[in-house]
């Protein structure tokens, strides 16, 4: 294995970003045209890869690795210290408030917490989304198990100012009762992120909560609880460089100490009877079965890692990176970004782009077997919002994604490639297996 550091003079320039690098592969990817290449990953917002620094924690996890909570055994006591102490770590990260007040529940991504949430809302909870959200955020609320009353969803806003007002004004209407704003605070689309302070402030002068979608966000910038105002929070490790099954719902702990254990089992349970089940407390009574303690521990060395002023240092990076793509696919013909606001909106490493006479999936395999770059082609999980944006003519989009192990060779050889696509079209052919395009014949 090698690892891929941050830019350039990264690791002299700013040494708290030193134990920022990514485990990858150390030999290069096949090209079907011969040769073999460096891999450009470009693929960050659906799974990042393994920082090192949690690559090396599951090292030292594993040899204790054993079942929490409930064994009198030297590794078991290991491993539930690990456990909790990945909770700490995870809290101090999103900005949690001081227990009682806040809890920290593992899951097992973003989707999961969400209807871990959408389950434990009050019955009857009115709930406003919009539909730029990722399915993870826009659908749990109408799931037949959702104790959700009335759904709204709004359509996009113009503007981020447009949004805050739409929020408050569906919030304003909804019935009396508990309500509840879901909101991304980084589109997993075009990166674009939202005004989350706004829209809580929004939100709670109409006696509102806010969950805030923190999956896209989260891997780039700071995110606190404490800061934003928000109540809950919702996370997945596999997009925080700590691919290893595991996720977390942070926020206020009354809702979820009053729901109904969001799945039934050991560890959930503090007694059982013939007749009777009396419930743990939280975090256990959402945490049934056999946690995923490598998991937890996993995402509590890259919440140790991302530091606050590691985050801001690597955002800096990012955005010149960001920038230089940007600029690059603007001067290529035939190229367009999907934007829901102005160009100059703050975002994340994220850019989705469509190409005049190139269906998008054929571009994304045509880079992928020509040029070694993966992106991701389709609707992103994010169907209303990718639609909408979408140009007359086009039935998807590709997505690049940037994070710690892009350089700038990355960037610029999905620009050329893009250009060399554009200019004279695949070298290769490719038909459809398994739902996908592949290069027929493939010599790899």
């Amino acid at each position: 294995m090698t690892v891929v550091t941050p830019i350039g003079s990264a690791r002299s320039a700013q040494p708290d970003t030193d134990r920022c690098t990514v485990v990858t592969a150390a030999e290069g990817v096949p090209l079907v045209t011969g040769g073999s290449v460096e891999y450009a990953n470009l693929d960050y917002a659906a799974s990042a890869p393994c920082l090192t620094p949690v690559a090396d924690a599951l090292a030292a996890a594993l040899p204790y690795y054993a079942s929490v909570h409930r064994g009198a055994g030297h590794h078991s006591q290991v491993s539930t210290d690990a456990y909790e102490r990945a909770r700490r770590s995870v809290a101090r990260f999103l900005g949690v408030r001081a227990e009682p007040a806040d809890a920290v529940v593992f899951v097992r991504g973003t989707t999961d917490a969400l209807n871990l949430l959408a389950r434990a809302v009050p019955a009857g909870c009115s709930v406003v989304v919009f539909e730029s959200e990722h399915h993870a955020s826009l659908l749990p609320w109408e799931h037949p198990d959702s104790r959700a009353g009335s759904v709204v969803r709004l359509p996009l806003p113009e503007s981020p100012a447009a949004a805050v007002g739409a929020a408050r004004a569906a919030l304003a209407a909804a019935p009396e009762g508990p309500r509840l704003l879901c909101v991304t605070a980084a589109s997993n689309v075009t990166g674009e992120i939202w005004p989350v302070e706004e829209l809580v402030a929004a939100a709670h002068a109409e006696g509102a909560r806010v969950v805030v979608d923190a999956a896209q966000y989260a891997p780039h910038l700071p995110f606190s609880l404490s800061a934003t105002g928000a109540d809950y929070v919702a996370l997945s490790a596999h997009k925080l460089y700590a691919p290893f099954g595991s996720g977390v719902l942070a926020g206020r702990a009354d809702w979820l100490r009053e729901a109904a254990p969001y799945l039934s089992g050991g560890g959930a349970t503090r007694l059982v009877t013939e007749h009777d089940v009396v419930w743990n407390d939280l975090p256990a009574r959402h945490e049934a079965g056999s946690p995923n303690v490598l998991g937890a521990v996993a995402l509590a060395a890259a919440c140790d890692t991302l530091t606050p002023r590691v985050q801001e240092l690597l955002h800096i990076r990012e955005s010149a990176l960001v920038e230089r793509l940007r600029a690059g696919l603007a001067a290529v013909e035939g190229v367009h970004e999907l934007s829901l606001w102005d160009e100059d909106h703050p975002r994340v490493g994220i850019l989705s782009f469509v190409v005049d006479g190139l269906p998008a999936d054929l571009l994304a395999a045509a880079l992928s077997a020509e040029y070694g770059i993966g992106v991701r082609d389709g609707l992103f999980c994010a169907h209303p919002l990718t639609r909408h944006l979408l140009p007359r003519g086009h039935g998807q989009a590709v997505r690049a994604s940037l994070g710690i192990g892009t350089t700038q060779e990355h960037v610029d050889r999905l620009v050329g490639a893009v250009a060399d696509l554009v200019a004279r079209g695949p070298r290769w052919e490719y038909a459809e297996a398994d739902g996908r395009l592949v290069p027929v014949p493939d010599p790899r």
